[in-house]
């Protein structure tokens, strides 16, 4: 693991980058850069806050619920990993925003925990941008069907889209965040969390609103 002063050193050279990012794009709106913190500990969480970080994203129900007791610092979780029904309790207790909802019924389950906590829940829709079936989210085709249905669930706040395109040239992966703002902007939704450490300016050049970094931030992982 790279020392607190390192992880400090890379979260503020990813945040210049956003920013020039932003200037090559004449963009004005803020976007969101959310740590992804997989595989590390929560001292590499606190380190990361420290810096500034004000989001944290994980892939895993399980493993955040191991690790946020841990992290005393205040943050805005998010899961950013595939999300099984059967864990959906879990993931309204434990995270802020859930953004990878690609099934009505997906959706119902977690609307069902968020209502029986009180909670409005905030979720994004994952979109499978590239219709790659070795992956999981909502097909293209379907996206403004599944934002209507989302928005009929009362306990859940749909704000935006996200997507991990295919590996591509950059014409390539600039077509698919291109074709998610076309999404996006269809169904009127804020966000588009669209971008990792290897393509996360370039999302932010084609329209990103959040952007999920990991190794740029905490290294590579073991």
């Amino acid at each position: 693991m790279l020392t607190s002063d390192e992880i400090r050193k890379n979260y503020t050279a990813v945040e210049a980058r956003i920013r020039a990012a932003c200037a090559r794009g004449n963009r004005h709106d803020r976007v969101t850069l959310i740590a992804v913190s997989k595989t590390f500990p929560a001292e590499a969480i606190s380190a990361a806050i420290e810096a500034g970080a004000r989001d944290i994203g994980e892939n895993r129900v399980q493993e955040a619920r191991d690790k946020k007791p841990l992290v005393p610092e205040p943050a805005r979780w998010h899961l950013i990993g595939h999300l099984q029904s059967n864990k959906a309790k879990d993931a309204v207790r434990l995270f802020d925003v859930i953004q990878t909802i690609d099934a009505v019924s997906l959706a119902e389950k977690v609307g069902k925990a968020a209502a029986a906590a009180g909670k409005i829940q905030e979720v994004l829709l994952e979109i499978n941008i590239g219709r790659e079936a070795q992956k999981v989210g909502a097909d293209p085709a379907e996206v403004e069907q599944l934002a209507r249905a989302v928005r009929q669930i009362d306990a859940l706040s749909l704000t935006g889209l996200m997507t991990i395109p295919p590996v591509a040239d950059e014409r390539g992966t600039r077509a698919y965040f291109g074709e998610m703002r076309a999404l996006r902007d269809a169904t009127g939704l804020q966000h588009l969390s669209m971008g990792m450490t290897d393509d996360f300016e370039m999302a932010i050049e084609e329209g990103a609103t959040m952007v999920r970094v990991g190794r740029a931030i905490f290294g590579s992982r073991g």
